[in-house]
C-alpha cells in the first residue's frame, strides 16, 4: 500500500484523479481498439451536443459543469477537429451557438456500441457494496449546498 493510500480522506483528491486519469486511459485505449480518433475529454461536450443542440457557450459551460475557459480550450479542439462548429445567435449576434458537424454526427454513430460497453464495464467496476457513482452524487450534491471552502471556513474560524 502506496503512502497515498494509507493517507485515507485526506487524499481523496489525489485517488479521484489517478482513478479518473486510469479510466481515461483506458477508455482512450478502447476508442482506439475500435479505430475511433477520439479523446475521452471531448466527451461532456460531444455528448451534450449530441442531446442539446445547438447550445451557446456559456449555456454548454453550465451543462457540462466546466469553467468558461476550460470550455473554451476544448471548443477550439473540437473546431480543429472539424467535428463542431459555431455560428453567430440570430437572435444575440454576441453570441456563439455550437453544434455538431456532420463528421460529428457521424462519430457519434461509431461511436454508440462503444458507450453501450464502457456503460456494461463501469456498471460492473462501481457496482461494489458502497456505489461509488451514488457516493459521488450525494457528495457533488453536499458540495452544491456548501463548497470544501466555505466549510473550511466555517471550520477554521474555530480554530
Amino acid at each position: 500500500m502506496s503512502v497515498i493510500d494509507e493517507l485515507g480522506i485526506l487524499a481523496l483528491s489525489t485517488r479521484l484523479q489517478r482513478l479518473s486519469e486510469q479510466l481515461r486511459k483506458d477508455g482512450a485505449l478502447l476508442y482506439n481498439t475500435y479505430e475511433i480518433d477520439f479523446e475521452p475529454k471531448w466527451f461532456p461536450v460531444i455528448y451534450t451536443l449530441h442531446h442539446k443542440q445547438p447550445l451557446g457557450v456559456v449555456d454548454l459551460a453550465t451543462e457540462i459543469g466546466y469553467t468558461h475557459p476550460s470550455t473554451i480550450s476544448l471548443l477550439k479542439e473540437l473546431e480543429k477537429q472539424k467535428l463542431i462548429r459555431s455560428k453567430k445567435d440570430k437572435k444575440d449576434e454576441r453570441k456563439r451557438l455550437i453544434q455538431l458537424t456532420a463528421k460529428g454526427a457521424e462519430l457519434i454513430l461509431k461511436m454508440q456500441p462503444v458507450w453501450q460497453l464502457m456503460t456494461q464495464i463501469l456498471t460492473d467496476i462501481t457496482d461494489t457494496e458502497n456505489n461509488l457513482l451514488k457516493a459521488m452524487t450525494e457528495t457533488e450534491e453536499k458540495l452544491k449546498q456548501l463548497s470544501f471552502i466555505q466549510r473550511a471556513l466555517q471550520k477554521g474560524a474555530a480554530v
